[in-house]
């Protein structure tokens, strides 16, 4: 095999590679934490993951709704801790600027 034959193999190789590498990064990004339903745009039922974000490399905490009643849980690789229960779930998402205070609240306070 001449040189050119194994510069041209290594490069398939690392562009290979690459692929293989953005395909896991969209796939953690995208798809990690979130439910078959809300994947698909099925109908949720009565259980729902709300949230889930990594602590560190090994542990996760998780926001379950179940009935109207959210849990937070933290996961790790031995072991499963309830952190807080019975947290009441929003009605509605809350509004963008929802600790500015109002011109009204402003003006009365002269």
């Amino acid at each position: 095999m001449s040189l050119g034959s194994y510069f041209n193999f290594l490069l398939s190789l690392v562009f290979v590679i690459g692929l293989i590498g953005l395909a896991a990064w969209t796939y953690r990004r995208f798809f990690m934490g979130r439910s078959v339903s809300a994947r698909f745009g099925l109908s949720a039922g009565r259980l729902n993951v709300v949230e889930s974000r990594a602590l560190d490399a090994r542990r996760r905490l998780v926001l379950v709704r179940r009935d109207g009643v959210e849990h937070l849980i933290l996961l790790g690789p031995n072991s499963e801790t309830v952190v807080e229960t019975g947290i009441p779930a929003p009605l509605a998402p809350p509004a963008p600027n929802q600790h500015a205070p109002s011109a009204t609240a402003q003006g009365a306070g002269r």
